[in-house]
């Protein structure tokens, strides 16, 4: 009898054992549980962020309200008479940013250029037309050009149209503004399509793939449009040759200040 009680001891005390394994054993499964669920988690939640940023998407054929809004976003430039604008011209040695004004009736453009990173030599006002190109350095320029151009100080040159960034973008956003709308039975054929959706300074945007807006200027194939439900431009991105980063125009970034030309310059021949 003592034996059967010896047995049934050791039995009873071999069950706490037992139960102390599993209890040792369960936490670790909670924590592997705990953990798949918030890799899971994770994921989706990046998911659920990757799947809801604008930008540019799979292309597809634009709808006929897409393609008849693509064919006045210029036209509308033009009835606006001109537009402020930030023109972003990447290169090598940093880039340059010029701040200003488009008159579309005129097709002239006016405002600040600035250079970033290392690239400062072309700081101070410049203007420009379809031709000419002209230049007023400063070290230290303005914030916003003033309203009435200096006197003097300027040099005048001609505007290329290939081989160099700069001149390429004085040139493509003069071409923004048309003074008629452009045919959009023939948009379709000429490769435009619908892209992707974003906002540009607060204003939601389609964005729409279109044709050149100055193949000579341009010289490369991709234009992008990002277009309002009005049909009114805010931004556009263009490829250059001679650049392997595109050109940004943001429209509307400060208030329009109508164009005076520059008094007493003769333009380059």
């Amino acid at each position: 009898m003592r034996s059967i009680r010896t047995r049934s001891s050791d039995s009873k005390q071999g069950l706490p054992g037992r139960a102390a394994g599993r209890r040792r054993r369960w936490p670790r499964l909670r924590w592997v549980a705990a953990v798949v669920i918030g890799i899971t988690a994770a994921a989706t939640t990046a998911f659920v962020l990757l799947g809801s940023s604008d930008g540019p998407t799979a292309p597809r054929a634009l709808t006929s309200d897409e393609v008849n809004r693509l064919a006045i976003t210029r036209f509308l430039n033009y009835q606006a008479a001109g537009r402020g604008v930030t023109i972003t011209v990447p290169n090598a040695a940093g880039g340059l940013v010029i701040t200003g004004s488009i008159d579309y009736r005129t097709h002239t453009g006016y405002g600040v250029v600035r250079g970033t990173g290392r690239d400062t030599s072309s700081d101070g006002l410049i203007q420009w037309t379809a031709t000419t190109v002209l230049v007023h350095p400063m070290t230290d320029p303005p914030a916003a050009a003033p309203a009435s151009p200096p006197a003097s100080g300027w040099y005048s040159r001609p505007l290329r149209t290939s081989g160099m960034t700069l001149d390429s973008a004085l040139a493509i956003v003069l071409g923004l503004g048309s003074d008629r709308p452009d045919n959009a039975a023939l948009l379709p054929q000429s490769g435009a399509a619908w892209v992707g959706q974003g906002k540009v300074n607060g204003h939601q945007t389609d964005i729409m793939k279109g044709p050149d807006a100055d193949s000579k200027a341009s010289a490369s194939g991709t234009v992008r449009y990002w277009i309002g439900s009005d049909g009114t431009m805010y931004r556009v991105q263009a490829s250059i040759a001679s650049e392997p980063q595109p050109v940004v125009f943001d429209f509307d970034t400060q208030t329009y200040v109508p164009v005076q030309p520059v008094r007493g310059v003769t333009p380059a021949p």
